[in-house]
């Protein structure tokens, strides 16, 4: 087997300098290797491509190149055992193929809506002349719209008790204690819940409590106009023609929770910065949304060219998906002219294809119209990821995406507090803003302003 070079510093150093700071860490062996290159874990070779076409060959030959739910089992103390990105072959496609049933575009559009009004209703609560950090604000935005599309909870005595709980599980997953609970396996002892393990499984222990509750009413209380997730899952059947056991439905929420709120809350905040530190960005986006007239029709705004323009290159620049997750190679195969093995370890940059200057000329710059004068690929442009292990929420997310800063930017008036360059800190597998994106409310659009840009788009 010849393998691609690669850096021959010790793993564990390596690994160090990828926790650190990932991005700048596949900046440089970019650099130094190109676009195909080998990180060693311990004795099993991991190759990482960013080209375009080795994209497509890890992504194609799926026989060679299996999507092996083992390779994501670390993970599983935290999106469990039975969850979308452990299963292989039919479960996994089956399970996939549930959650995409009330992802569809019909369905999505359905919530439009309550986006809009989620989004008015926690931007009002803002004080004008007085700052707020975006990426928290966005996240309480994000949280309150993905309840109804998972659960079909809109507001109530659940609603909020799932709204809390869910606040309290994303926030403890993404800290340092229960990083090194996972770090450490004899730390991962129950001693109650004032232990950092403990607290984990006290908080998992509440959602199995509600979420009980609400598959038992699911079930006695039948409505067949219900479209969100659980609704699907109670009602449909796993591989063997059986009713969905508990722990299979379970399993499958924590990634879609943490998905649908916090890489859609780094989305949009990257979004919000760009359009307030991009000169005529701003202007542009209100010209388009103004086109629309007084009454935002959140089916027409999702298919704005230069609002899918903006999302694509806040998208591009910080995918939702850095990296892939990692293949494993089943059978001898040839990837850009190097023979790989079976057991060798395959992944997908996406944050290095979407820098490459041959796609993308100046890509650290925010340049919205490259999507508008270009169509990329599936395997150029690829924020959700590809193939098998492709984000099944990515619909919902863009249209989340769309029409929340479509609401934002249509009704306030926004600056950034400050002028420095935001650079992205990374909070588990999402890299928002470090500082959390300090943004001056500065108050309600004037209705002035609107009619100008409404008047100026039809001159």
């Amino acid at each position: 087997m010849k393998l691609p070079e690669g850096p021959k510093t010790p793993a564990l150093l390596l690994a160090y300098q990828f926790e650190t700071d990932p991005l700048r860490f596949m900046d440089a062996m970019s650099d130094r290797y190109g676009d195909i290159f080998t990180i060693m874990a311990d004795s099993t070779p991991m190759v990482i491509v960013s080209n375009p076409e080795g994209m497509k060959q890890i992504f194609t030959n799926s026989k060679e190149i299996t999507a092996s739910g083992k390779l994501n089992q670390d993970g599983a103390s935290i999106v469990g055992s039975n969850g979308l990105l452990a299963l292989d072959g039919l479960p996994h496609r089956n399970r996939r193929k549930l959650l995409m049933s009330p992802m569809r575009q019909t369905q999505t559009q359905a919530y439009g809506q309550h986006i809009c009004k989620t989004t008015e209703k926690v931007m009002s609560q803002l004080a004008v002349g007085k700052s707020f950090l975006a990426y928290p604000t966005m996240q309480k935005i994000t949280l309150e719209v993905v309840l109804p599309s998972l659960f079909g909870l809109h507001e109530g005595e659940r609603y909020e008790q799932f709204r809390e709980l869910f606040s309290k599980l994303i926030s403890y997953a993404r800290s340092r204690w229960l990083d090194i609970s996972l770090s450490y396996p004899f730390l991962k002892r129950d001693l109650g819940r004032w232990s950092p393990w403990g607290y984990w499984l006290y908080l998992q222990r509440q959602f199995d409590k509600l979420l009980h509750a609400e598959i038992e009413e699911c079930r006695q209380q039948v409505d067949p106009l219900r479209t969100d997730v659980l609704s699907e899952l109670v009602s449909a059947c796993d591989e063997t023609g059986q009713p969905m056991a508990y722990e299979y439905i379970r399993d499958l929420f924590p990634s879609l929770l943490f998905g649908g709120q916090d890489a859609s809350a780094t989305a949009i905040s990257w979004a919000l910065y760009w359009i307030h530190s991009t000169p005529g960005v701003r202007e542009r986006l209100l010209e388009e949304l103004d086109s629309l007239g007084e009454s935002l029709d959140p089916a027409k705004i999702i298919t704005l060219p230069y609002l899918s323009a903006v999302c694509n290159e806040s998208l591009r620049i910080y995918p939702t998906q850095v990296i892939t997750f990692p293949r494993l190679v089943e059978s001898p195969i040839e990837v850009m002219g190097y023979k790989l093995d079976p057991g060798t370890v395959v992944r997908g940059c996406i944050y290095l294809t979407h820098q490459r200057e041959d796609l993308y000329p100046q890509p650290k710059q925010f340049r919205p119209e490259r999507f508008l004068e270009k169509e990329y690929s599936p395997y150029e442009f690829l924020p959700f990821g590809g193939g098998a292990r492709r984000c099944p929420g990515e619909l919902l997310a863009l249209v989340e995406m769309k029409l929340v800063l479509a609401t934002i930017l249509s009704r306030y008036q926004l600056a950034l507090a400050h002028q420095k360059v935001e650079k992205p800190k990374a909070i588990g597998v999402n890299y928002p803003p470090a500082s959390g994106l300090k943004i001056v409310m500065l108050g309600q659009r004037p209705r002035q302003e609107r009619s100008q840009q409404l008047l100026s788009s039809i001159n």
